[in-house]
């Protein structure tokens, strides 16, 4: 094979680098150099790219890359491979870069790793594989992660990590400081922001803010300083309740205690950034019908996440065509309905899809609670129904110029202003009937609303045509 690159390759990869450094993006020409680096089996080109870039933007230039140049990368760069640039790449991507290792090169990866990070990686492996990883780690390391495994994917359990500064209730300052300067550095979290104090059985008393303990003398006992902690997280609590908690509190860290208050591990901001972005992610796909989506997602994937989705679709599509076809004479009388059929459909079902948005997102951030459940529907009905006459009746006012029939413009109008406080009310209401049911208001709702507001639309709109112009 022909070497298609400068023969300058490293020195231009080092400017490449830098370049990346300071603007944070992956430039083509850089993943291009990559890419020939790959096809060529450059293995000390690779090592030394790893080296220079951050974990984060490793993981970008990895899920640039073709898939057989990803899968031949991997390959290549072994145990090399940055852990941390492997627990950043997406999950489609993760699952296939972890199948192109080998058990060694993972068990090596797993000692760079905090608890939660380690877990996080093996959770994605078969039984039976993750079994001979873990035999080649540390009892430490091994007995931290399966404690972290026994607990559901999408709990505190799993994002917290055993790795945490505690100190007794009776010490000083200075006996603390000593304390995190006399252990060993693998022995520390990698970052923490808190000291929690616990008594001789280990139960929580409170914490110190590493910031505060560093303001007080060496003799100053900790129980002085300390602060109660008054947001606890047990292991079993689901990850969107622990963000709301950081969002809610403005927390950087958070303890987790068992039923007996005994300190278990610590949750960290940089974990609950993620569960933020991830459950963003997993709400506004889902209101399109998606559950996931990746650059590196294959065909078959994409087809078989989407399909069913779309199959729901087809029925309620037939559902709306079956109300439009018992109103078959008044449409074959006036032919003009037809055309305005999609134009108050399509207005009120955009009417819907921003009630709903706003619903799903209230719900998320728990706006709708108690008294303001009825506020925000009255505030969603009116605000729909104020819009609802605004457009209809322009919309009429349209209609009247165009085919100068004021009753096709009176239709067009009252059965507009209906729809759209339905659209108001149902993309509402929707989520919360899903709410109160224990569905998750993302996924199912757009079904739900979509699917009336047209029912509703074909049936107001051509039923009261049917009325005024037969």
């Amino acid at each position: 094979m022909n070497d298609t690159r400068d023969p300058d390759a490293p020195e231009i990869a080092i400017e490449a680098l830098e370049s990346n450094e300071q603007t944070g993006v992956i430039s083509p020409g850089f993943i291009a150099q990559v890419v020939g680096a790959v096809g060529d089996g450059d293995k000390p080109f690779l090592w030394r790219t790893v080296k220079e870039l951050h974990p984060a933007d490793v993981a970008d230039l990895l899920e640039h890359l073709p898939p057989e140049a990803f899968r031949k990368a991997i390959h290549l760069l072994g145990k090399e491979l940055p852990a941390e640039a492997v627990a950043e790449l997406s999950d489609t991507a993760r699952a296939e870069a972890l199948h192109e290792l080998t058990d060694a090169a993972i068990s090596a990866m797993i000692g760079h790793l905090d608890s939660d990070d380690a877990s996080f990686l093996l959770g994605d492996l078969e039984d039976d594989r993750r079994a001979r990883i873990l035999n080649k780690v540390s009892a430490t390391d091994r007995a931290a992660i399966e404690s972290s495994l026994a607990f559901d994917e999408e709990s505190a359990g799993r994002l917290m990590q055993r790795d945490f500064v505690a100190a007794p209730v009776f010490w000083t300052v200075g006996q603390a400081i000593d304390h995190m300067r006399n252990v060993a550095e693998d022995d520390l979290p990698e970052t923490f922001f808190e000291i929690y104090i616990v008594d001789p059985a280990f139960r929580l008393q409170g914490s110190v803010p590493v910031s505060r303990l560093l303001r007080y003398s060496r003799d100053k006992p900790l129980k002085d300083i300390m602060k109660e902690t008054a947001i606890h997280v047990t292991p079993e609590m689901d990850q969107e309740e622990v963000a709301y908690l950081f969002r809610q509190y403005n927390l950087a860290s958070a303890p987790v205690v068992d039923e007996a208050g005994r300190l278990t591990g610590m949750i960290t901001i940089d974990d609950v950034v993620d569960v933020i972005q991830e459950e963003a992610e997993e709400d506004i796909l889902a209101l399109s019908g998606v559950s996931e989506a990746g650059v590196n997602q294959s065909v078959f994937s994409a087809v078989r996440a989407r399909i069913p989705w779309l199959g729901i679709n087809l029925v309620t599509a037939f559902i709306a065509s079956t109300i439009v076809s018992l109103f078959a004479p008044v449409i074959d009388h006036v032919v003009v309905l037809a055309f305005l059929m999609p134009v108050v459909a399509g207005l009120s079902g955009n009417a819907g899809s921003q009630a709903l948005a706003v619903s799903v997102r209230a719900i998320a951030e728990r706006d709708l609670q108690g008294p303001m459940v009825l506020r925000a529907i009255r505030r969603e009905g009116l605000t729909a129904l104020i819009n609802g006459v605004i457009i209809a009746w322009s919309a009429a006012l349209i209609v009247l110029v165009w085919f100068h029939d004021p009753r096709i413009s009176m239709v067009v109008g009252v059965s507009m202003t209906i729809t759209f406080g339905w659209a108001g009310m149902i993309g509402i209401l929707a989520p919360l009937t899903l709410r109160r049911f224990g569905a998750d208001p993302a996924v199912a709702s757009s079904v739900f609303v979509l699917t009336s507001i047209d029912m509703a639309s074909f049936f107001v709109f051509l039923g009261l045509a049917s009325l005024v112009l037969l």
